[in-house]
């Protein structure tokens, strides 16, 4: 059985955490070290972590994926265009190193609601229930890979994150 199946919880807040670094370390190069980073108690608007930089609230789903994984699509709560600057950030790591590689991002421009949730599809349960019916998840919608903005540097995600367009 493979280590990253089995401790996959382990795994994924390894990634959130090594992401949160990245970012960290970002605003200290940046001179300012003025990026916060707030934890939710509860998740139940999809929301993993907010980080706030230049007045800019950022409710952020992370999600990540192998490179080479054949996940084609991720899902999302609707609740998270309710959230200031909502978005989803889906990391590529590498599977030996755990080197994050490459960074997609579905949301807005920094300062404006997520949009574009209205009209994606409704996720259903991976689950069937006895009937083999896989039931909607009528608050969770999917978002193929192809809407997500792919950008290969930490730097220029952390632009995209929190540097309004002019």
């Amino acid at each position: 059985m493979s280590k990253h199946f089995e401790h996959s919880s382990f795994r994924e807040k390894l990634i959130e955490h090594l992401f949160i670094g990245e970012m960290l370390k970002l605003s200290w190069l940046k001179d300012d070290c003025q990026l916060e980073v707030m934890k939710p108690e509860v998740d139940n608007a999809g929301c993993d972590i907010v980080l706030e930089e230049n007045n800019i609230i950022r409710h952020i789903q992370l999600k990540t994926s192998k490179l080479g994984a054949r996940a084609s699509s991720q899902k999302v709560n609707v609740r998270l265009a309710n959230k200031p600057s909502g978005c989803i950030v889906w990391i590529e790591f590498d599977e030996d190193t755990l080197e994050l590689r490459s960074f997609y991002f579905f949301g807005s421009e920094a300062g404006k609601p997520l949009t574009g949730l209205e009209n994606a599809k409704v996720a259903k349960h991976t689950k069937a229930n006895a009937d083999g019916i896989k039931a909607e998840r009528p608050n969770i919608r999917t978002i193929n890979r192809s809407r997500f903005d792919r950008y290969d540097s930490i730097e220029a995600l952390y632009d995209v994150l929190f540097v309004p367009k002019s």
